[in-house]
């Protein structure tokens, strides 16, 4: 087979003024670098879905801080013009801020700043502190340090373990979950986690004012004691049998007699303690929220079974996995039952969105496969089996490298990203077509050969490059949207560009290589007039010739298409059709928000709400 190729390959050797295509296909169509190329790309494009980090939706960076501010003793109305105002006006002056929104209350201004999007977050904070702090000479007196606090989506908790048990109550409760918080706080990709319901652990002193009168003991010394005697400070040190021992004075509070213990005056010669004139009780603090689970009462079951319970809230850090730290964090709770946490306490998962977007991704995944196999099967059947061979190999080489492109750009595998690859495949898979199509036209009438191949893809390389390049300037706009839109979008033209880019270099560089390879043996009937296809283009022509020859069908055709175009847009002010950015999401949550009176107390609230 080598001997018979030779003269062609000398012919194709002395071929001049071929393009840019041909020159790419001269180059790999007969390399032993084009399968590495194929097989590598593919390695990479499943390395990057098993390592790019899934969520629900993209990455948006919106820096936004609240910078709140004590004015003890101040009005509402003194508070937001000393403090207030003057902060907006210097908020504002900073580059990158784009709204400055505030609240103030007696005593308290809470401003939010939020810069533009895409601006960096930490130098963000950087120029906001600083701007803070080279101003605060002309902060009036009494007026606190400004605490600035960022906000972000990542503080959207991912993860919501509810644990609970018949025999624990909201206090115990609190106390388990605290352990759970501290050994799921070890993963280093997990961000921030809080606890809602139960009730912290409170030591309550309660005194008593006729003791107070009688030992003539006031309130603020019993304060001022506490907060001299909860230190524990170093003394100095003594040296001893040849060791330098340290000591120390005094030491924190860790229970109910120490608190009692406390010297808080002195009568005569005798010590007054903190139990002589005040009751310490070690419990619980009054509830701020709850937290319950269980069944409600129904008509099948009036009496509800319904339990306190703990809400252990989870979310990630930035660019990691929502999905694996979801799993690692449920792996890790069911292991701490029966040595850490008792074995009758039950942990619910109430929130699971590292689930939901593993099922989204995977579910867009099977879509990408599923479009993918049908454009496979349509080739099969318009062009052939063998020409579906080489498109088969083609695709899913180019969407394996957009994957890979998608993994180093730092985007991550969610609906946006994923959707922008289905969108691509319908035109992605067009420059495979035109090539192995042309490919296959010249092997069936002048033979199976390197220079054919080679020159049936000079022969529509420019216009492929045209049209690739014309589809890419008709998407590439969109990455320019700018608000909150603008990232959000930004997935769908860098992805289905990407994907153009690749589907013409592997459409010069693959489907010549795998053409020859798949229809070397093509037979081929030597004249150039033979059609393919010959029902179909009669069908065609018998469509398309009352068109052409006739003005009148012209214009009934033409206004057919503009009738349709009219048509299809009033769909949308006679709201016939539903307009949504993105689609329902399917999640069993229900959220129920009651208005009740200010003033109105939380056990009201829960207990008795009409």
């Amino acid at each position: 087979m080598a001997g018979r190729l030779q003269p062609a390959d000398k012919a194709l050797n002395k071929m001049e003024k071929i393009g840019i295509s041909g020159k790419i296909a001269r180059s790999f169509v007969n390399s032993k670098l084009t399968p590495l190329i194929v097989v590598a790309s593919m390695i990479l494009g499943i390395f990057a879905v098993m390592v790019t980090p899934r969520e629900e939706e993209p990455q948006i960076i919106v820096p936004v801080f609240d910078v709140m501010v004590m004015y003890p003793g101040a009005s509402a109305k003194e508070v937001e013009e000393r403090v207030t105002r003057p902060m907006e006006v210097l908020l504002h002056e900073i580059k990158g801020v784009e709204y400055v929104y505030s609240i103030t209350k007696p005593g308290v201004s809470m401003v939010i700043v939020r810069f533009r999007v895409g601006e960096d977050t930490e130098r963000s904070l950087v120029k906001l502190n600083d701007k803070l702090m080279s101003n605060y000479d002309i902060v009036p007196p009494g007026v606190s340090k400004p605490l600035v606090k960022p906000k972000s989506i990542d503080e959207v908790p991912i993860l919501t373990l509810t644990i609970s048990g018949e025999k624990y109550d909201g206090y115990q409760l609190r106390q388990i979950a605290a352990e759970m918080v501290n050994e799921l706080k070890k993963d280093s990709e997990a961000g921030e986690i809080t606890m809602t319901g139960g009730q912290k652990r409170q030591l309550k002193v309660t005194v008593d004012p006729n003791k107070l009168r009688a030992y003539g003991i006031s309130p603020l010394s019993i304060v001022n004691m506490f907060n001299s005697s909860n230190t524990q400070m170093p003394s100095g040190a003594f040296q001893q049998d040849n060791k330098e021992i340290l000591v120390e004075t005094s030491g924190f509070l860790k229970n109910a007699d120490d608190v009692g213990n406390l010297v808080v005056g002195t009568s005569g010669t005798s010590a007054i303690y903190l139990k002589n004139i005040a009751t310490v009780s070690d419990g619980s603090q009054d509830p701020v929220s709850y937290v319950f689970t269980g069944n409600g009462a129904s008509n099948e079951k009036p009496d509800a079974d319904v339990h306190p319970a703990v809400t252990i809230s989870l979310a990630k850090k930035s660019g990691s996995n929502a999905t694996e730290i979801a799993k690692r964090a449920i792996d890790k709770a069911e292991k701490m039952k029966g040595w850490m946490i008792p074995s009758d306490i039950d942990i619910n998962v109430t929130r699971n969105y590292g689930d939901s977007a593993e099922e989204k991704s995977n579910e867009l995944l099977d879509h990408l496969m599923i479009a993918t196999f049908s454009v496979i099967i349509l080739i099969a059947l318009t062009l052939g089996w063998k020409e579906s061979i080489v498109v088969a190999v083609a695709v899913p080489v180019t969407l394996a490298l957009t994957l890979l492109v998608t993994y180093l750009y730092g985007y991550t595998l969610n609906r946006v990203t994923l959707f922008s690859l289905i969108f691509s495949i319908g035109i992605l898979v067009d420059d495979a077509i035109v090539v192995v199509e042309n490919i296959h036209r010249h092997f069936k009438t002048g033979g199976a050969s390197i220079m054919k191949a080679v020159m049936a893809v000079d022969e529509v390389g420019n216009p492929t490059i045209l049209a690739t390049l014309a589809v890419i300037a008709a998407l590439m706009p969109m990455a320019f949207v700018s608000g909150l839109m603008g990232p959000y979008m930004r997935p769908i033209p860098v992805g289905a560009s990407a994907a153009m880019i690749f589907s013409i270099l592997i459409a010069f560089i693959v489907t010549p290589w795998m053409s020859f390879k798949v229809l070397r043996n093509v037979k081929h009937g030597g004249h150039a007039e033979e059609v393919e296809g010959a029902a179909m283009m009669a069908l065609y022509e018998k469509m398309l010739r009352p068109l052409i020859v006739h003005r009148g069908y012209r214009i009934i055709g033409l206004m057919s298409v503009a009738g349709l175009l009219m048509l299809t847009l009033l769909l949308l002010p006679l709201k016939l059709v539903t307009v949504k950015m993105l689609p329902f999401d399917n999640k069993s949550e229900i959220q129920i928000i009651i208005d009740m009176p200010a003033g109105t107390s939380l056990e009201k609230i829960l207990f008795n709400p009409s």
